[in-house]
């Protein structure tokens, strides 16, 4: 081990303050700014028509090889309304559109359960429309109780 003699005339650094002005800065690595959400809408919406779409294809076999896509808005159009969905039966797709389904549907309570059926629902209302069926006839067992 090797002894290193200082020299007196040498001064020694001060230490820098932890705290500053107002005795917040110096903060040690462990304190970070706030992480992002886990989940967002988006992964929300999304968990939420792989769901009711998995659903669909195991219970219809006419929905089996049919793709359900997500996209945020539809393209412009003259119509008077915006689309929620748009069903393409000859290239076999279900095209659901987030922000009208989230954003143009009124919710009577707003909380995680009823934004999830609203989404369920819109995808049993397309799927309903690739099939020309009734959205109440998709899933019989599933209405049961009511």
């Amino acid at each position: 081990m090797a002894w290193r003699r200082t020299r007196t005339s040498e001064r020694a650094q001060p230490r820098a303050s932890r705290h500053g002005r107002h005795g917040r800065e110096g903060r040690s690595p462990v304190v970070r700014p706030p992480l992002p959400p886990l989940d967002t809408r988006v992964d929300r919406f999304d968990l939420s028509v792989g769901t009711a779409a998995e659903f669909l294809r195991s219970a219809w076999p006419e929905l089996r090889d049919v793709r359900f896509e997500v996209a945020d808005m539809p393209a412009a159009t003259d119509d008077d309304g915006i689309p929620r969905w748009t069903v393409l039966p000859d290239a076999g797709r279900i095209i659901l559109y987030r922000l009208p389904i989230e954003r143009l549907s009124h919710l009577h309570r707003d909380d995680e359960l009823h934004r999830r059926m609203l989404v369920e629902g819109a995808v049993f209302r397309a799927a309903a429309e690739y099939l020309d069926r009734d959205p109440w006839d998709l899933g019989p067992e599933r209405f049961r109780y009511f």
